[in-house]
């Protein structure tokens, strides 16, 4: 309306001034410059609504409830408790605790920091605005500024819009728009629009009409400024970490629940077999699990088709490229020289062998956990190295040479002999890996793994023959599972001890 009034004001303006025979060449020109100066600004500047804010309307339709998600039962709880502010503000004010300004939520990709932060909407009854640290990053200066004071009042205007008491902004990757200042050299944008981010929240109190929390998540809370993580503004720091066994199984329920599963399928085998997979990836395993069934036209899923599922996660779709007869034989006995270590070292370790090329993988063992691990061992280090050194251990003693196949294991060696180090479990003992001279450290990595080496290699000698028959055998399927070898080594334990009798 206001637009319109102008515009009028404008127009009537200069008929006036031609009437009276001025000049108004000059006033059209410098009128047009500062059409244009807002035309950008408008742009540029945020001047119009945050895009996140049109999904909003949905809100109510796409609510989501912390019951829809799994697997972070702590952080639920943590999170549930900030929120009694917004919930229940009388009792909270009763007791005199000073209202949570914002929190924190962090870790890895794919953990659910959104779903929490929608959760926490539908269970306070707020509106939800969204969006991300990049969004208020420009290399104009003053624009991000802007756009932080931008979002803070459209939320309150929201809320007054939909009669709520309250609101709730989400920014995602807040480590772009709160890093610490004086890390960035090129301009000084990024260091006002955190400032004014500061100011933003300084100014949240109990007495608003419209209360509202700010939550933001990150995958890398060591890049915040400290003026950001301070008591008063984010209150509560909420880890949002991979979930475990018990986690891994509730996601897949949650995420199954809709799914015709076969009979043979059991979500704990599955669960046992996703060590490390976020709630993303589990989600996007029993869909893909799905389209497989889909694509055999089956009617339920089924366990094989979950297995497929689990690889095309883990290492990607499979390839075209089809290798020479001699390199999938070189391929099968490197995988089995892996496979064998591992079930020679921890029995019933490994679910699937695989020479299907995947990814940047030629093939691949898949390994089965016994349990949930954070906190590790040497010797469980030492047997790790043993198996990353078992494919080209294989490929020397069987096929008299070793390949670039091995480059990846190698790298992953080194760095397991890293942590022994870095860990005083090596002859080094506690030490400071920093100020290690580098041929120290080299001298000791190599040690380490030279002892794993002649380890695997009297292991392989040892069982030459079943790695033989088991890449043969790999060789005409492609894939099998760890079953296969387990009983060819169980059949040669029980000739040895025959041997022994006779």
């Amino acid at each position: 309306m206001l637009k319109e009034v102008g515009v009028g004001v404008a127009l009537g303006v200069i008929i006036g001034l031609v009437w009276l025979g001025f000049n108004v060449y000059p006033l059209l020109f410098f009128l047009g410059i500062f059409f244009l100066l807002y035309r950008v600004l408008d742009v540029r500047g945020g001047i119009k609504e945050f895009s996140s804010l049109k999904h909003n309307k949905n809100q109510a339709s796409t609510a989501i409830s912390f019951e829809d998600i799994g697997g972070q039962n702590i952080a639920k709880k943590e999170l549930l408790e900030a929120l009694d502010f917004i919930k229940i503000p009388e009792k909270i004010e009763l007791m005199g605790i000073r209202p949570l300004k914002g929190i924190l939520l962090a870790g890895p990709p794919g953990t659910g920091k959104t779903l929490l932060a929608k959760a926490a909407a539908s269970y306070t009854d707020s509106v939800f605005v969204s969006a991300a640290g990049s969004e208020f990053i420009e290399m104009y200066a003053g624009v991000g500024a802007q756009r932080v004071r931008k979002i803070f009042q459209q939320a309150r205007n929201l809320a007054r819009k939909k009669n709520k008491q309250s609101a709730i902004i989400f920014i995602d990757e807040i480590e772009i728009l709160g890093a610490k200042r004086g890390s960035h050299s090129s301009h000084l944008e990024y260091d006002q629009t955190l400032n004014q981010l500061l100011v933003e929240m300084d100014g949240l109190g109990t007495d608003d009409e419209i209360r509202v929390l700010l939550i933001g998540a990150t995958n890398r809370a060591d890049l915040l400024d400290s003026a950001l993580m301070r008591p008063g503004r984010f209150d509560r720091i909420v880890q949002v970490e991979l979930p475990d066994f018990e986690g891994r199984q509730q996601i897949l329920k949650l995420h199954t629940r809709n799914k015709p599963l076969a009979k043979d399928v059991q979500l704990e085998a599955i669960a046992a077999e996703t060590f490390g997979f976020s709630g993303a990836h589990l989600e996007s395993l029993a869909n893909e699990a799905a389209i497989a069934a889909l694509r055999e036209k089956s009617k339920y899923l089924e366990r094989k088709h979950f297995n497929e599922a689990i690889d095309k996660v883990i290492m990607g779709e499979k390839l075209d490229r089809r290798p020479s007869e001699e390199e999938i034989r070189r391929i099968a006995i490197h995988e089995m020289g892996h496979a064998l270590i591992s079930e020679y070292i921890t029995p019933c370790s490994i679910s699937t062998i695989t020479i299907v090329p995947r990814g940047k993988a030629m093939g691949y063992i898949r390994q089965r956990p016994e349990k949930d691990s954070y906190v590790h061992t040497k010797d469980y280090l030492e047997g790790q190295i043993a198996v990353l050194l078992g494919g080209a251990v294989s490929e020397e003693e069987l096929l008299g040479s070793r390949s670039t196949g091995a480059l990846n294991d190698f790298q992953q060696a080194v760095e397991l002999a890293k942590k022994i180090i870095s860990s005083g479990m090596s002859s080094l003992g506690v030490i400071s890996s920093k100020d290690l001279p580098g041929g120290v450290l080299h001298k000791s990595i190599k040690e380490i793994i030279s002892v794993q080496e002649e380890r695997v290699r009297v292991i392989i000698i040892k069982y030459r023959d079943i790695i033989e028959q088991a890449a043969q055998y790999l060789l005409e399927k492609e894939r099998i599972s760890g079953k296969y070898l387990r009983e060819l080594l169980s059949r040669d334990k029980k000739n040895e001890v025959g041997d022994e009798n006779i």
